[in-house]
């Protein structure tokens, strides 16, 4: 489990997902979101400006990544 430390009040999903290092840029991370490829805690958002916070946990292609303070 990635976990990411946030450093304003919170961190969008294609952020998100670019920082753990699963996609390799922005246009791949809107394009796995929209597909409907991503969890954010245990539901699909289709959402690349999703905003996440502390406690939330994303899942994408076998990996989750925790946000933390």
């Amino acid at each position: 489990m990635e976990i990411i430390h946030l450093r304003e009040e919170y961190i969008k999903l294609g952020q998100a997902l670019k920082a753990a290092n699963l996609v390799g840029d922005g246009a791949e991370a809107k394009l796995v979101i929209q597909d409907g490829q991503v969890k954010v805690n245990g539901e699909v958002d289709t959402r690349r400006g999703r905003k996440l916070y502390a406690g939330d946990l994303v899942s994408y292609d076998g990996n989750e990544i925790k946000i933390e303070d």
